[in-house]
């Protein structure tokens, strides 16, 4: 039971990392990439960005960031609390609500976008930039703080783990 924790915890911790890697790289270099281009490249560039995401890569690590701290949590609550469990149920808590900011905010702005159409076609750019763009980029640092919380809580679990 301590390997398959161990294990959990590991594969909690990498897929978190991703994840939260994945929300800061955004944060500190693409969106500000973007920041500088006209408002129909920035558009389209959005709407390319949201539909390349949804592949399996980014399913794995999205989903399984949320997977496998379930089951660490799962195996270490079936062994008896320890002074790991304290760290994984935050840092399940913190991913769960990245995940909630996630489709409550971000997926929201990413459908509006798309449904804003081609942005050729598109009578006001600017407008359609600017009711996305703040909130998306707002939101998304909030889910990378979440998700690095999650990902520090989860390393700490590591080492409760390795110490008990």
């Amino acid at each position: 039971m301590d390997t398959a924790q161990g294990l959990a915890l590991i594969a909690a911790t990498v897929t978190t990392g991703l994840v939260s890697g994945l929300f800061y790289g955004y944060a500190c270099s693409v969106m500000l990439a973007l920041r500088g281009t006209a408002d129909r490249t920035f558009i389209e560039m959005m709407q390319r960005i949201n539909v390349a995401i949804l592949n399996g890569w980014f399913v794995l690590g999205y989903v399984g960031a949320l997977l496998f701290t379930v089951v660490a949590l799962g195996l270490q609550v079936v062994d008896g609390w320890t002074d790991a469990s304290g760290p994984t149920v935050a840092a399940l808590v913190c991913y769960l609500a990245a995940m909630a900011v996630t489709g409550r905010v971000n997926i929201p702005l990413n459908n509006a976008l798309e449904k804003a159409g081609p942005p050729e076609r598109i009578t006001e750019p600017h407008a359609v930039r600017r009711h996305f763009e703040g909130p998306w980029v707002r939101w998304n640092v909030v889910r990378a703080v979440l998700c690095s919380g999650a990902l520090v809580l989860l390393c700490w679990s590591l080492i409760l783990h390795g110490a008990g």
